[in-house]
């Protein structure tokens, strides 16, 4: 069986709790080839939200990429993947993705995936969103990314923290087609 080749980007934006759960259960996939390109603010913000070194998160991928690598295979519509993750998405590179800017290998790596025509799901963590903000999303939405901003839902009953970390996660691999056991999705009464 071919492995799925998925890119998760972590950029600077706070939300790296959901990039771990991200991380964590594309590795566990058997079905899934992680590449994973960290930025340098990720770096900072995943030490400062959680202690983690960034090896915690780049020994999970099959390979890992710093945003400086342009050279690297995501930079290039020839290196075929079957989606991309940016998660947690900062402004600065919603911006850059929205309007083609290919400054690093993130925002080349999305500009990519949307010139091909293949998933790219986009989760921009701040709040509140100003007219910037949304208008940078509009954008990226009808470029052909999917605009998921971590709202966890209530009705699979979260209890823990972690539980709604998870659930958010869980809802961006589905919109990859990715199976997961992050969260039992909606059970409606027979």
């Amino acid at each position: 069986m071919k492995k799925k080749r998925i890119i998760l980007a972590v950029t600077g934006a706070s939300g790296m709790p959901y990039a771990a759960a991200l991380a964590k259960a594309l590795s566990e996939n058997a079905g899934v080839e992680l590449h994973l390109i960290l930025s340098d603010a990720a770096v900072t913000v995943l030490d400062l939200e959680s202690g983690m070194a960034p090896e915690a998160l780049t020994s999970l991928a099959y390979k890992s990429y710093s945003q400086r690598d342009m050279a690297a295979g995501p930079a290039s519509g020839s290196w075929p993947h079957a989606g991309m993750i940016a998660c947690p998405c900062s402004m600065a590179s919603l911006a850059a993705i929205a309007h083609g800017l290919g400054s690093n290998l993130i925002h080349r790596a999305a500009d990519v995936t949307l010139k091909e025509s293949r998933p790219l799901v986009l989760a921009p963590r701040e709040m509140p969103f100003n007219e910037i903000h949304l208008k940078n999303m509009l954008a990226a939405k009808q470029a052909g990314a999917v605009i998921m901003a971590p709202c966890p839902g209530f009705y699979h009953k979260p209890a823990t923290l972690r539980d709604m970390i998870d659930f958010t996660a869980g809802r961006i691999l589905d919109q990859l087609h990715i199976e997961h056991s992050l969260y039992a999705g909606w059970k409606a009464e027979e």
